[in-house]
């Protein structure tokens, strides 16, 4: 991967450009769209972050026709994506981490397309919404992100083999957070 990896702090118009994006998302998938959900780290009020916002459209079934009305949209599809599989989750079925992944460059937008009920459609969900209650994990998590793209700028890989494990160690507090909850 090129592209450099720089961690900025939080911006105010996050929130404002992903309504934008989620109005022409609306209108292109229509009745496919069960939700739209601004997920990542743009999400997360204060959390320093990527400039790409990270939206998740939600479908009953992958074989939504969305491509034609993406495309139109700039949206560019990266074939055969799955999401990552946490460690110790040997028993997740293929098809619950299974995703369509779409991108815009001109604004730097990335689209997951997930299905309804799916491990990885309510993971991003648990993820966004436990840092938002929990503003020292979400601190230290920015600084985790802003320490790795110091030490790893140029090397998407180095960055996310750290970076997901420590994400997988945040994110079984939020389970646990999430079973009190219920």
């Amino acid at each position: 991967m090129s592209e450099t990896i720089e961690i900025l702090p939080y911006s105010q118009r996050w929130p404002e450009e992903f309504r934008e994006i989620a109005r022409e998302l609306e209108k292109a998938a229509g009745a496919h769209a069960l939700a739209i959900d601004h997920i990542g780290s743009t999400s997360v009020p204060g959390l320093a972050a990527k400039d790409v916002i990270d939206v998740q459209l939600t479908v009953a079934s992958l074989d939504a026709p969305l491509q034609p009305a993406l495309e139109l949209l700039g949206y560019e599809r990266k074939l055969h994506l799955k999401d990552h599989r946490p460690p110790g989750r040997d028993d997740l079925a293929d098809d619950e981490l299974e995703k369509h992944f779409y991108f815009k460059k001109n604004r730097r937008v990335n689209l997951h397309i997930r299905v309804a009920g799916k491990f990885n459609q309510r993971y991003p969900l648990l993820c966004r919404d436990y840092l938002r209650t929990h503003p020292h994990a979400a601190q230290a998590y920015g600084v985790v992100k802003q320490q790795l793209a110091k030490y790893f700028p140029n090397d998407a890989n180095a960055y996310y083999d750290i970076k997901d494990p420590v994400f997988d160690i945040l994110m079984e507090g939020a389970y646990i957070w999430a079973d009190k909850k219920a």
